[in-house]
């Protein structure tokens, strides 16, 4: 993955969103775009778990699957799910079938929820850490796989009881959801993901 490539559409992209279709398509629309509610926020948190180990585009295949199975992501659902449900989804071909990583789930929904009840949002909790203005990453071997931001949200995460947010899920996460912009230089939606972050406010 270095530098950018041009389709042929014409169009420059991170050489990884070039293709196949869904890559493109969460690259162009999504990937770097600022996200500030908690659902969105607890969605793209859970899936980037759920990607340890495999490829974002079997979870990007699965995704509606995700959803159905689990509330369409609605934190307060989802932290009422119990043993049952856990059966369910372990035998639910839709999603990665992964004991541990469906009960981290559930159990970050319940996380999010103290949040809630503590008059803290995910979101606002994410978006402290967005780091300062940085030059642009010219290729893909520029990227780090964590960094101090991404360490220090993980350790606050994990007191906080969240699960499966190591340093290098939660810069993932970041990346996803536009606290941080790493679209490439010379990415023509590097411009785009900037000016929806400069239109853009912070949740508090």
């Amino acid at each position: 993955m270095i530098g950018v490539t041009v389709g042929e559409d014409g169009i420059a992209r991170c050489a990884w969103g070039a293709s196949p279709p869904e890559y493109r398509a969460y690259h162009d629309h999504e990937w770097g775009r600022p996200v500030g509610d908690d659902v969105g926020v607890f969605e793209t948190l859970c899936l980037e778990g759920f990607q340890s180990g495999l490829s974002w585009l079997t979870i990007l295949r699965k995704r509606e699957g995700f959803r159905a199975a689990f509330a369409r992501f609605d934190p307060i659902a989802v932290a009422a799910f119990g043993d049952a449900d856990v059966e369910r989804l372990v035998a639910d071909a839709g999603i990665v079938r992964h004991r541990g990583k469906i009960v981290a789930t559930i159990a970050n929904a319940q996380a999010t929820v103290r949040l809630r009840d503590q008059h803290v949002s995910l979101a606002a909790l994410m978006w402290e850490h967005e780091p300062g203005a940085r030059r642009p990453p010219k290729g893909g071997d520029a990227l780090p796989a964590s960094t101090p931001e991404s360490k220090t949200l993980s350790a606050q995460l994990r007191r906080r009881g969240f699960r499966f947010v190591g340093p290098t899920t939660v810069y993932a996460a970041m990346q996803a959801l536009g606290i941080v912009n790493d679209h490439l230089d010379g990415c023509a939606f590097r411009t785009s993901a900037e000016g929806e972050r400069a239109r853009f406010r912070v949740p508090q």
